[in-house]
């Protein structure tokens, strides 16, 4: 992200990216995306109809936040991924693993993006850049089929079932309800555990 020492992000003439920036830096310091887009001009900078140039309204400049987190949840589990690339069952772990870590990391922007907040959510979640996350998932647990290390099942409801489960203990361990005394003290590698066992050929 750019630190501009002036208070002025928008000195190098990148508006858009200004806007973008400032407002992910509001949405991390805790404010979630409560912010209004004139305090976002105000701290980008600019004049408080600037950001109208590239965004409608709030809205559309949340859903662009919520595709960039999707994009970052991507490249994560891809890199997660590289390590495992002819043992799926431990691909798949290091996956689950690496999708809760990236909403434990980036909680404000993990909310927004599964929220109700951007807008028009439905064009969110069908855009391709969100898709492709879901398609890796898909893509591995078909390679995992063909291999015979995963039950012959259709892959997308099987990724429905593990996207369920991992936004589940996602937003329970963000909200502080993984609770020992109630789910154990290791209640992420045993739920973890479960699901490996239940797509396990």
């Amino acid at each position: 992200m750019t630190h501009v020492k002036d208070k002025r992000p928008y000195h190098h003439g990148d508006l858009r990216q200004a806007v973008i920036e400032t407002a992910m830096t509001m949405l991390r310091e805790g404010s979630g995306s409560g912010f209004k887009l004139r305090e976002v001009a105000r701290r980008a900078g600019v004049s408080h109809a600037a950001p109208y140039k590239h965004f409608a309204d709030k809205a559309a400049l949340l859903a662009e936040i919520a595709l960039i987190g999707f994009d970052s949840l991507r490249e994560r589990i891809i890199a997660a991924q590289e390590r495992f690339s002819n043992d799926i069952p431990s691909a798949l772990l290091a996956t689950s693993k690496a999708y809760i870590a990236f909403g434990q990391e980036n909680p404000d922007l993990y909310r927004l993006m599964f929220g109700a907040k951007i807008g028009a959510a439905e064009d969110v979640h069908l855009d391709q850049r969100a898709l492709g996350v879901f398609e890796i998932v898909i893509d591995l647990l078909e390679r995992g089929q063909a291999a015979g290390s995963i039950r012959t099942r259709p892959a997308r409801g099987q990724a429905a079932a593990c996207w369920a489960q991992l936004h589940g203990i996602t937003m329970l361990m963000l909200d502080g309800l993984l609770i020992p005394e109630k789910v154990g003290d290791d209640a992420i590698e045993a739920a973890l555990e479960t699901l490996q066992e239940g797509l396990s050929a």
